[in-house]
């Protein structure tokens, strides 16, 4: 619990929440071509359904294919000439033989959808594009360094292995390096995700982008700035981005084929008819007919709804899942892996025990440790004057107050010397008579009892005698360990936890919780490297975590979900899924959801495969009217979309809730 009276300055402390620069959304020209074709389109129908002339609903929805067709257009005809069939030229001439045949509306919203999922897609890759660079702003531009000749300032990538830097009180560190002089404790949430500043001093090593506190510190660097930690987190965020991006629906990975089938068929319907003395416009009509019925555009339709219809319900109930592909994936999970910190817990600590030596009582003991903790700003001194504020005890006022990096804070209460601070106070020399009495060796005892429960000892001393030890600890979510249960009965397999905290801490926290495997003290490459191990094994990986550390992990897995309240910005970025309100029970809920909206899909499947091979053949072997064909298209279509759309009545996401526990593995 080490701080100062005042709040010491912190230049670089607007980085520490991700990039400052925002995406602005039509900036992006798929999102501004994507909003004029949706915007005509609904101009367009709305003038068809008011009774509007003929020419201008027409002229509206061929504007829509216009701007949302171009461009996908476009890049089939590129993918064609380097002989790749892309299923969106595929969808750009189903749509213009729609209107050929006047289906121009069918045809239109085709466009739309095809234009809002690409210009999704940019938006995401583009936000999270951002948010890489915004992570290397976390190191600040300048640092100190120490020469001969006294201080200088210099560019942070210009230092060299071996410079030694200046880091004051507030500042954060430019470099990877070892601390040569001084005391101080520092903020390395965002490297380790370790809820509370960790004491430095001689020897220890620190991160770049890390906040110093109230202690200067002489660091030598030990690693040049495209080398350091923050840089290998954006590097492996970049990778596993490019890795995931290849990620595609269960239907895109067949589409390629059927497009290709469906283009060769539609040539033969219209060719070997020619060959065979059949007239132009009858091989012509029906070669028509066939690319209609043929069209996946029911198949397209039937994948859709539903997982938009289920991305839309858990919107409602706090998570927001950033794309189809992810709603689908997410129902393959087989395993989760869990960040601590922020996700199974609140990321703030709590007093949860107080053990009294001689004749003290607890009440005693907290109103005096808040006395002194009072004007400090370390989360462990505002957890004490929280736990003294619940008793309702009043706080008296503290003189002299001092603080000591690495140590703790003192002051004069009620005319006696209050100390409060790490175990380290217990060997000061200035607690000498402290240290040779026998209250010393039963408040190392209680230090070793506290620390083995995984909780971080605090000890009081009044007059140099010690007088209790305090027991601090992370606040577990009520909900976590009801989470774990769900997710353990519904993937077949209990999730495991992966942490950057210590491993007594975090074996502690796991029991609570249900967790029996734990994997602690884990740098961010660490966690990918576990990920990948899990995923290496056959197992579908969903990491869930809140912080920059834990953003590697996220692009690396299967699925990644962050927690909103607590999560960074390049955390919520580079995650698949957002749990917006923080609420772990929402997780195996949604993964219930993405089941039910694939078993829905799987159904439309096989809907809209059994009426377009009822038309096909009715085309190929009979005669079917181009009518009737356009009638069973587009019945096949309202169908299966119907069937999708079921999935956004509040009762499928409690359905879902109810069957997180029930479900067991696919």
């Amino acid at each position: 619990m080490v701080s100062s009276t005042a709040t010491p300055t912190r230049p670089a402390a607007t980085a520490s929440r991700g990039p400052t620069v925002r995406t602005r959304l039509f900036a992006i020209p798929e999102m501004r071509w994507a909003a004029a074709a949706t915007a005509l389109f609904a101009l367009g129908l709305a003038a068809k359904l008011t009774g509007g002339p003929s020419w201008l609903w027409w002229s509206l929805l061929l504007a829509c294919y216009l701007t949302g067709g171009w461009e996908p257009g476009l890049d089939g005809l590129k993918a064609l000439r380097d002989k790749t069939l892309d299923v969106d030229l595929l969808m750009v001439v189903a749509a213009i033989g729609a209107a050929a045949i006047g289906q121009v509306v069918d045809g239109a919203l085709l466009i739309v959808i095809f234009a809002t999922s690409g210009a999704l897609e940019a938006l995401a890759t583009t936000r999270t594009e951002d948010s890489v660079r915004g992570l290397l702003t976390l190191a600040p531009d300048t640092a100190t360094l120490l020469t001969a000749d006294g201080e200088q300032t210099v560019a942070a990538a210009d230092l060299a292995v071996g410079d030694v830097i200046l880091v004051r009180p507030g500042d954060r560190i430019a470099a990877d390096g070892r601390v040569v002089d001084g005391a101080s404790e520092i903020d390395q949430a965002t490297i380790t995700g370790e809820p509370l500043p960790v004491d430095k001093t001689t020897g220890d090593d620190v991160f770049a982008g890390t906040l110093n506190g109230t202690g200067a510190l002489r660091v030598r660097v030990e690693r040049r700035a495209e080398d350091s930690v923050v840089a290998r987190i954006a590097a492996l965020v970049e990778e596993a981005g490019r890795t995931k991006a290849r990620t595609q629906l269960f239907i895109e990975k067949i589409e390629q084929r059927y497009s290709i089938a469906m283009v060769v068929a539609t040539l033969a319907v219209f060719v070997i008819p020619l060959i065979l003395g059949a007239a132009l416009r009858d091989s012509l009509l029906r070669a028509m007919t066939f690319m209609i019925v043929a069209s996946p555009c029911a198949v397209v339709l039937a994948t859709m709804p539903p997982l938009l219809a289920a991305i839309a319900n858990a919107g409602r109930h706090g998570v927001l899942v950033k794309s189809a592909v992810v709603m689908e994936q997410l129902g393959a999970t087989t395993r989760v892996a869990f960040d601590k910190t922020g996700t199974l817990t609140r990321g703030a600590p709590e007093l949860a025990e107080i053990h009294t030596l001689l004749d003290y009582s607890e009440d005693q003991v907290l109103r005096l440790a808040a006395a002194v903790e009072h004007p400090s700003e370390h989360p462990l001194a505002a957890a004490t004057v929280r736990a003294a504020r619940r008793r309702g005890l009043a706080i008296p006022a503290v003189i002299d107050f001092a603080a000591r990096p690495g140590r703790g804070v003192s002051g004069r209460v009620d005319g006696s010397v209050v100390r409060v601070g790490s175990p380290l106070v217990l060997t000061d020399d200035q607690t000498a008579p402290a240290g040779r009495s026998p209250q010393a060796s039963s408040a190392g005892d209680l230090v070793s009892i506290v620390q083995s429960r995984g909780r971080t000892a605090v000890v009081v001393l009044h007059d140099d005698e010690p007088i209790a030890v305090l027991g601090l600890t992370d606040q577990i979510r009520t909900e976590a360990a009801g989470a774990v249960a769900a997710l353990t009965e519904s993937t077949g397999s209990a999730p495991v936890l992966l942490t950057g905290d210590n491993h007594a801490t975090a074996t502690q926290l796991a029991r609570q919780v249900g967790i029996t495997e734990v994997r602690a003290e884990l740098l961010p490459h660490d966690k990918v490297a576990a990920v990948r191990a899990l995923e290496g094994d056959g197992a579908r990986v969903t990491m869930v975590g809140d912080g920059i550390n834990d953003a590697p992990a996220l692009a690396a897995a299967h699925v990644g979900i962050a927690m909103g309240g607590a999560g960074s910005d390049l955390t919520l970025q580079t995650a698949d899924a957002v749990v917006v309100r923080d609420d772990l029970t929402t997780i195996p809920a949604v993964l219930a959801l993405s089941r039910r909206a694939r078993r829905v899909v799987l159904a439309n499947l096989a809907i809209a495969g059994g009426f377009i091979g009822v038309l096909v053949v009715w085309d190929l072997v009979g005669h079917l009217p181009l009518p009737l064909g356009v009638l069973g298209h587009e019945g096949s279509t309202v169908i299966v979309g119907l069937n999708g759309l079921r999935l956004l009545r509040s009762s499928a996401w409690r359905r879902a809730m109810g069957q997180a526990q029930a479900d067991g593995p696919l």
